[in-house]
């Protein structure tokens, strides 16, 4: 099982981009994907978590910024983000937990798996 994430850069201050995640692997289901950032300096912070049924949890910092979104089908997760500030400069992180997929023993099951993260930079 793998996680790819991509779609960071750098734009500036009130610009928007979007961050997709997607799980590799003979997956048959994930259970709460999600986005997590790390700046410099500070620890590891969740920006937005969305279960399979499509329940969101946000951080008070991102809401009514940024928008958590997944497909089941490709096993991909998003993160829209629009009116970027310089304090969400970080890289972002792509997490599934609760992955059960095929294995070589059969059904098996990961918990709290992480992606690498993509760079996200907001200039002033």
């Amino acid at each position: 099982v793998q996680l790819q994430a991509s779609g960071g850069g750098l734009v500036q201050a009130g610009g928007s981009l979007r961050l997709s995640c997607a799980a590799s692997g003979s997956i048959f289901s994930i259970n709460v994907m999600g986005w997590y950032r790390q700046a410099p300096g500070k620890e590891r912070e969740l920006v937005a978590t969305i279960t399979r049924s499509g329940s969101t949890n946000y951080a008070d910092s991102v809401k009514g910024r940024f928008t958590i979104s997944r497909d089941n089908a490709k096993n991909t997760v998003y993160l829209q983000m629009n009116g970027l500030k310089p304090e969400d400069t970080a890289v972002y992180y792509c997490n599934a937990d609760r992955i059960q997929y095929f294995s070589g023993s059969g059904p098996t099951t990961k918990y709290d798996y992480w992606g690498q993260g993509t760079q996200v930079t907001v200039s002033s």
